[in-house]
């Protein structure tokens, strides 16, 4: 377009075009494809994971948390394949309030444990939004020192909305994570809460981490989770606050006695540490091999296992039945329906739940 001031009326005056300015896109770029790492069988993903190979446990580790049925598929051989590997390692549940040095604290105890020799894989369960369903999944990096170990593994999971953040895989994880020789499990969890009984379930030893001064004294009795624990570690135990540490530990002590005696005949301990200044962190890991000595001795050990392994077949039984049930083409379609009629009150909330469930076992009963 010519500039109306290079118009013969203006001479004297002239406006170069400028110079040419080059495409905003890189041209070295134009045309390379996208390279795709190349898809693994079963067999390659059991030989990888054997031989300790992170970069292919990582992979394995996504395909078991991929919701794709073909994924699916090929996740469950290779859990199938790894499982006569596995069951060779020390399970520690680790979970407290928000804020109480969860993080600080697996980065100080991993540290420590490995330090012993072995190799330590932590499984952070990072909790998802509701609303947009993603999640932060930054865990490494208040785990500054551990995160660059060579004998750790570290890996952050969403909780995908599953019973109080526990990641629904976290499981089948800690299966991999054995056959690749990994012989100290962490599970940390989102937060004190009802997916304790979760975590509970998938591991050896439950430990709970505490605060001094927050009331969680009698809300932690409230909600059972003492119950649960089989140590309890009163964290920040420094400076000013050491006093008040020791006054919380206490506190717990004289609430463990209102709990009948545990199954495993042991008495859990309250112990003050500060995870900062990495003190009082040898006897919170003197109590842990105490108690794992303790019930290998009267076998609760292996009974506990038992026991988890039962629970997560009616789990896994539960989770194919619902998703069985509301995939249902035909359930589907009269949800809809059923909601609308008890939003109507032409029918109550029990009767649509029967009325659906016998369509469904109607179906099932016809082939």
């Amino acid at each position: 377009m010519e500039h109306p001031e290079n118009n013969e009326a203006y001479k004297g005056l002239t406006v170069n075009r400028g110079i040419e300015q080059p495409s905003s896109v890189n041209p070295y770029l134009k045309g390379r494809k996208k390279v795709r790492k190349p898809e693994l069988s079963a067999g390659e993903y059991v030989e990888g994971i054997l031989k300790g190979n992170i970069t292919i446990l990582s992979r394995a580790v996504t395909l078991i948390e991929s919701v794709k049925p073909g994924h699916q598929a090929l996740a469950q051989e290779v859990i199938e394949k790894c499982l006569p590997y596995s069951g060779n390692s020390v399970r520690i549940g680790i979970s407290g309030v928000p804020g109480a040095g969860k993080s600080t604290s697996i980065d100080v105890f991993g540290l420590h444990v490995l330090e012993q020799g072995g190799k330590l894989a932590v499984l952070a369960i990072d909790p998802s939004s509701e609303r947009s369903k993603g999640s932060i999944l930054g865990d490494k990096t208040r785990m500054e020192k551990l995160s660059v170990h060579p004998d750790s593994f570290i890996r952050p999971s969403p909780s995908a909305g599953s019973l109080g953040g526990v990641a629904r895989k976290t499981r089948e994880t800690i299966i991999l994570c054995e056959a690749a020789g990994f012989d100290k499990i962490f599970v940390e969890t989102v937060g004190v809460g009802q997916s304790e009984t979760a975590v509970h379930s998938m591991v050896d030893f439950f430990l709970l981490i505490q605060l001094a001064g927050t009331g969680d004294e009698l809300q932690g009795i409230k909600r059972g989770i003492m119950e649960m624990a089989d140590g309890i570690v009163i964290n920040k135990a420094d400076g000013t606050n050491i006093e008040k540490a020791q006054l919380a530990a206490t506190q717990f002590r004289n609430a463990l006695h209102l709990f009948p005696a545990p199954e495993s005949g042991w008495t859990p301990k309250v112990l003050t540490y500060s995870g900062f200044y990495n003190i009082g962190v040898k006897e919170i890991w003197d109590m842990i091999y105490e108690y794992i000595d303790f019930v290998k001795a009267n076998g609760y050990f292996n009974d506990r296992r038992n026991e988890q392994s039962k629970y997560w077949m009616y789990e896994s039984i539960n989770k194919q039945l619902r998703d069985s049930f509301y995939n249902d083409p035909a359930i589907r379609l009269l949800i809809p329906q059923m909601e609308q009629k008890v939003l109507c009150s032409d029918v109550t909330s029990f009767v649509a739940a029967r009325k659906l469930l016998d369509t469904y076992f109607e179906k099932l009963r016809n082939g």
